[in-house]
């Protein structure tokens, strides 16, 4: 009893880059900056350093030419100091964070130094833009409400006391070895800050109205699906255990809980009236034969590509019971694509300038 669905088979993700770069480009098609980033080559200085090919490491199909190169949170800067090579023209520069980042607010990664935690970002984003156009929208995240401290709120499990009780939950320890107390932060082990894409930005910061209606635990949008009470975007970020990551879980449980998710909208009373888009960040460490635009593309087709991306293909499903049958879109897409389609739906000003087709072009394949 499975609704019909869409699979778009030429989807990318649109940075080339990991988890965290394509989160950021998820609600804000733009790279994050790093305000006050250090220029200087000190151990603060986080810019890579890439050779004359472009590349930051070696791996074991190539040798970089150069020993001080360094793959690092941000690019390389623009106008690196002394001693370190110039970026080779063509290829992103400046202070972007585009390796994995800590947020500066909680919750992120236990021990992470200030120097190295994001400042708080100003620029737009996808929520912003729908709070602006008076449409109701929430982050759902498996495990938030552990994470960020909200006793009692749903999808909390750690209990009354004053130390965080649930078994799987993160142990800190000092560099003592001794177990340090964290409550009420209490983060599931396998919590991923980095993922948390809105905790990032200034209009979300704790304590702000905009945080406790927006940023909200996964546990809540599964109670909305089925009482009926969906908003009308919601973004779904499942915890590390469920969310099919190399390294760290498996892809039965993860694909179990994408099926619980996809069953608690389609048979709610909001069914009918919802589109689910289902992909993934990035694809996983595994390379794809399909490359991503501009190659081979002609037209308006061959500026789809900019210095950020778009990257590897990945997985896109597009799920709903008004679907007449099954099909395959085979036109280009990314995951700004899903941003485009929001800002069609809702009349929003759009956020990226990337040339990308509205992933609502892809219905059409279910209505052939």
């Amino acid at each position: 009893m499975a609704p019909n669905y869409v699979i778009a088979d030429s989807f990318f993700q649109s940075a080339f880059g990991g988890s965290f770069l394509n989160h950021q480009f998820l609600v804000a098609a733009a790279p994050p900056p790093f305000a006050g980033a250090l220029n200087d080559g000190s151990a603060n200085d986080l810019h890579s350093v890439v050779d004359a090919n472009g590349m930051p490491t070696s791996t074991p199909l190539y040798t970089s030419p150069l020993a001080a190169a360094k793959d690092a949170q941000l690019t390389a800067s623009c106008q690196p100091p002394a001693g370190r090579p110039a970026v080779p023209a063509g290829l992103a520069c400046g202070d972007f964070a585009v390796n994995t980042t800590q947020p500066f607010y909680q919750p992120f990664s236990p021990g992470t130094a200030d120097a190295r935690r994001l400042q708080p970002l100003t620029i737009a984003n996808i929520g912003d833009r729908l709070s602006a156009g008076k449409v109701d929208w929430a982050w759902y995240s498996g495990g938030w409400s552990n994470a960020n401290g909200d006793v009692g709120a749903s999808g909390w499990t750690n209990g009354n006391g004053l130390v965080c009780s649930d078994p799987n939950h993160l142990v800190v320890k000092d560099s003592g070895g001794n177990v340090v107390n964290t409550f009420p932060n209490c983060p599931d082990v396998d919590f991923q800050f980095h993922h948390q894409a809105f905790n990032y930005y200034a209009s979300y910061a704790p304590g702000t109205a905009a945080r406790k209606a927006h940023l909200r635990d996964e546990a809540e949008f599964i109670q909305a699906a089925k009482n009926g009470t969906l908003k009308a975007v919601s973004f779904i970020k499942p915890v590390g255990e469920e969310n099919e990551h190399p390294g760290y879980t498996d892809e039965t449980d993860g694909s179990q809980h994408l099926v619980d998710l996809i069953k608690a909208v389609v048979e709610g009373p909001d069914g009918r009236d919802t589109l689910i888009i289902v992909t993934y960040d990035e694809f996983g460490g595994q390379w794809d034969h399909v490359p991503p635009p501009p190659h081979n593309r002609h037209g308006k087709d061959a500026q789809a590509a900019d210095q950020w991306g778009p990257g590897t293909r990945i997985p896109a499903l597009l799920v709903s019971k008004r679907f007449e049958k099954s099909g395959v879109a085979h036109d280009d897409y990314d995951t700004t694509s899903i941003l485009k389609l929001l800002e069609r739906r809702f009349g929003l000003d759009p956020l990226g300038t990337r040339p990308v087709r509205n992933l609502a072009v892809a219905l059409r394949a279910a209505a052939r």
